[in-house]
């Protein structure tokens, strides 16, 4: 019998779940109808507009000022989340203390809590007459009703996103590695920058881009905090609010779809990002 008969013969691998076709066209549907259509109408809705109406709408002022700080206040608070974050999930990994399984448990408050509930008690902490904010305001420091107030609420809104996707893969990186970058001479910073951190950037970057695309359309934490003041502390979500309120429908979706496509190219970099990332790492190792 020939080495093809017998290669022909051996049965196929089952699936674990079969019906390949059957599942993909559920999938299909189901991203159809949660994520495609949508956002389709969403486009849909701002072609009513002429070209002239949609650039007077998403180009006025007020709104480019609410952009300016909705993604940069989102940028910023998805750095320091990646930051504080990393840092974070490392010493819930790396290190027992008492009180581990309660601090492991506050990192999900912000899941937890409505948003509502997160922007009052925001307030009530850092607000001029607040627990924290009565002993700053007379320094100088004022962290409500502003755009500090914005940042703080997307920071606080933000971080578990980052501990959450980095934590298991820190979990997973064998301990011999670095032991064995140790026993060869390398130092702690060595360690970390050659042997720890490649392993846990494309996790990091994932974080960073969940705690970013979160930002840019956080409205109800953010609204208690930041004062919505017309160019100085108003974010985009409100604007789009306001406009659903006045009946300008086709006004909102303007503005509501330039923040799609600047979330959406803000992902598409960074999965550029971490595919890059996971090539390098396969060709070095």
């Amino acid at each position: 019998m020939s080495l093809l008969t017998l290669t022909n013969a051996r049965p196929r691998s089952a699936r674990v779940l079969p019906g390949f076709e059957i599942t993909l066209g559920f999938t299909i549907a189901y991203l159809s109808l949660i994520v495609l259509i949508p956002l389709s109408a969403l486009v849909f809705k701002t072609l009513s507009l002429s070209w002239e109406q949609f650039w007077q709408a998403v180009t006025a002022p007020r709104v480019v000022a609410s952009y300016k700080l909705t993604i940069g206040a989102s940028f910023i608070a998805a750095l320091v989340n990646a930051f504080f974050g990393l840092l974070l999930a490392w010493v819930l990994v790396r290190y027992q203390f008492f009180g581990k399984k309660i601090v492991d448990a506050l990192v999900d408050l912000p899941f937890a809590l409505p948003t509502a509930v997160a922007g009052i008690s925001l307030t009530a902490l850092l607000a001029g007459n607040g627990w924290i904010g009565q002993y700053l305001e007379p320094l100088g420091i004022q962290l409500a009703f502003n755009r500090n107030g914005v940042l703080i609420a997307l920071i606080f809104i933000g971080l578990p996103f980052v501990v959450r996707t980095v934590q298991p893969i820190l979990e997973d990186v064998e301990k011999e590695l670095e032991e064995a970058a140790t026993c060869l001479g390398a130092t702690r910073w060595q360690t970390f920058s050659r042997v720890i951190f490649p392993a846990l950037a494309p996790a990091l970057l994932t974080g960073f881009a969940m705690a970013f695309a979160r930002a840019i359309g956080e409205y109800g934490s953010v609204i208690f905090i930041a004062g919505n003041m017309p160019m100085v502390s108003e974010i985009t979500p409100l604007i789009i609010i306001s406009k659903l309120e006045q009946y300008d429908y086709a006004g909102a979706t303007a503005v509501a779809l330039v923040m799609l496509c600047a979330a959406f190219v803000m992902l598409l970099l960074i999965n550029g990002l971490q595919a890059w990332q996971r090539a390098r790492s396969g060709a070095s190792s």
